[in-house]
């Protein structure tokens, strides 16, 4: 089974326009499988004045500038997007690229980034609730005929979409770990169930319990392409590793100090050979596609590094 090999942005965290253009470039010239980003309003890991590129613009930029590799967001919150405009955005950026477009969704988490905008922060009840309909409303919107659904939140009435995505409909990636409803969630709308921070066990914990959904609702879980989102520090030497890791904690200064505090958080730390050796672990596990988080978003030679030393190898 293949692992494809994507990257991943926290967009956040300083991404400027002449950033963006970089890794685009270092994503596909590398031979990436794909670029995905976070959807955030603002800062969130230390400092509110670095730079937040608006998401689906750089998204959008993303269909025309590049030419292989998949993208998408990971994830968009639906707190901030109502799903009638999702779903048409991401068609038309899914129409743009040639058909290279995922919808990553999610319900919200950071409540702290909702009241500076003043945006409504439900109850996790609410924002689960929103999801399942939101997810379900997506859906039916890329079906291309009048659709009516009578539904809390996301009602619709003879609501028909246009254009539709290049082949019809779009994978659609739901994010979240939680056992009762977001799994369950998941295993009713998504064709990808990405999850991130979790160890070989929890994940192994957490694919049950998919499973035991997917029963219960008559569905095949094989049906369910698994994603893992994870930070990434890697380098040929321990020195190496050691000086990415520091800068990575200038910009992310809750990550964990030092190599044990990586393993045990469920993140990749190492040299070649032992980011290798845990993702084969993941894909064993039944991974296919893996979002490496670089939270350094100037190193682009550790890009490089990946890109000869675990892309080439991990296809």
């Amino acid at each position: 089974m293949s692992l494809a090999v994507t990257l991943m942005i926290e967009g956040q965290e300083d991404l400027t326009w002449k950033r963006w253009q970089r890794l685009a470039e270092a994503a596909e010239s590398g031979g990436f499988a794909g670029l995905f980003r976070s959807d955030h309003l603002t800062g969130l890991f230390g400092d509110p004045k670095r730079a937040s590129l608006e998401p689906w613009a750089s998204l959008t930029w993303l269909a025309t500038a590049t030419r292989t590799i998949r993208f998408g967001p990971l994830v968009s919150p639906l707190t901030f997007h109502h799903p009638a405009l999702l779903a048409k955005r991401a068609a038309a950026i899914d129409l743009l690229s040639g058909g290279r477009f995922d919808l990553g969704i999610g319900a919200g988490w950071h409540e702290g980034e909702h009241r500076m905008f003043g945006i409504p922060f439900p109850s996790v009840k609410e924002r689960l609730d929103r999801l399942d309909c939101g997810a379900r409303a997506i859906r039916m919107l890329w079906r291309g005929q009048p659709i009516t659904l009578d539904q809390p939140y996301y009602p619709l009435v003879a609501a028909e979409s246009h254009p539709r995505p290049t082949r019809g409909t779009l994978p659609l990636i739901i994010g979240g770990r939680g056992e009762r409803r977001t799994l369950r969630i998941v295993a009713e709308h998504a064709d990808e169930w990405n999850t991130t921070r979790v160890t070989f066990a929890e994940y192994q914990q957490k694919t049950r319990v998919l499973e035991a959904h997917c029963r219960a609702i008559g569905r095949e879980s094989t049906e369910i392409r698994r994603s893992l989102m994870i930070p990434i520090v890697i380098g040929r030497s321990s020195d190496e590793v050691r000086r990415r890791l520091d800068r990575v904690r200038a910009v992310f200064p809750r990550v964990p100090g030092d190599e044990a505090g990586w393993r045990e958080a469920g993140f990749l730390y190492g040299s070649p050979d032992e980011i290798r050796r845990d993702l084969e672990r993941w894909r064993e596990l039944g991974i296919t596609r893996v979002m490496l988080q670089m939270l350094d978003l100037d190193d682009l030679e550790a890009i490089g590094l990946i890109a000869s030393e675990i892309v080439l190898v991990m296809r």
